[in-house]
């Protein structure tokens, strides 16, 4: 019986559907983080009876077919880059990104990574690092003296060193764009890799046109709510307790065929 076949995959569906509604949730206070949303697509059809050809010979062309579904299938687990709400911390090296635009992090093996997160602090050596220690690109090193940092809307970042009165510019922050953001595959600790669906980066300066801008002493809070993720939760529970009855429907009426034919 299909409908056992059929049941199944929606079962699947379900469970891949409630996996990124859990992440999602357990993600609700992760800096930067994007919720993501499981997107799905009707399986191939059998067709019992095709329609737009007369059913025999020299007869009328049949209207409407008769096409029976074969289920669902997971086609992709897309992830909503939208802007999250934005907190303020007081800590002069975290850093909000407003609108479009990607922090570019180098890993310790040379290859370049992106993120939303900008919990940044600096390393022995004064750089400019993530929270888990990778270099920001470009490179900012603050001297060993500096009193305060200042870092503008547009990237600039300024430091003032030692007992001066006027800050001096010590670098110069750069973001990178994509123009499909969701082809970006996501590697954890809040870092995302470029691919061949994403394209490759178009790195500019905050401020400049399609690039977004710079918030000093603010971070980007993650951009689940937690209200549609229960929501959708609850759908996805509903929807695989049906597709169960269904399995269990289906089960139950082969067992009247088969004691029928006994």
């Amino acid at each position: 019986m299909r409908a056992l076949a059929i049941a199944a995959t929606g079962m699947n569906a379900q469970q891949t559907n409630l996996e990124v509604i859990a992440n999602n949730i357990a993600n609700i206070n992760t800096t930067g983080f994007k919720r993501a949303r499981a997107e799905f697509s009707d399986l191939l059809y059998q067709s019992e009876r095709l329609q737009g050809v007369p059913n025999r010979a020299n007869q009328a062309i049949v209207p409407e077919g008769a096409n029976i579904g074969l289920g669902v299938q997971t086609v992709s687990i897309r992830n909503i880059h939208i802007q999250g709400e934005l907190s303020q911390t007081g800590n002069e090296l975290d850093l909000a990104i407003i609108n479009r635009g990607w922090f570019q992090v180098q890993l310790p093996d040379g290859t370049t990574q992106y993120t939303r997160d900008g919990t940044f602090s600096k390393n022995a050596q004064g750089q400019l690092v993530t929270a888990e220690g990778y270099a920001v690109v470009p490179n900012i090193t603050i001297p060993q003296d500096t009193s305060k940092v200042v870092v503008n809307e547009t990237g600039q970042v300024l430091a003032y060193v030692g007992n001066a009165a006027n800050p001096t510019e010590i670098g110069q922050l750069t973001l990178a764009n994509f123009v499909n953001e969701a082809g970006l595959q996501p590697m954890g600790d809040n870092l995302f890799q470029q691919t061949q669906a994403s394209g490759e980066p178009i790195v500019g300066t905050p401020g400049d046109p399609a690039f977004g801008t710079l918030k000093q002493g603010w971070l980007e809070s993650s951009n689940v709510d937690a209200v549609k993720e229960i929501s959708e939760m609850i759908s996805a529970q509903r929807a695989y307790e049906m597709n169960s009855k269904v399995i269990q429907t289906a089960d139950e009426m082969a067992s009247v065929v088969s004691k029928n034919l006994k």
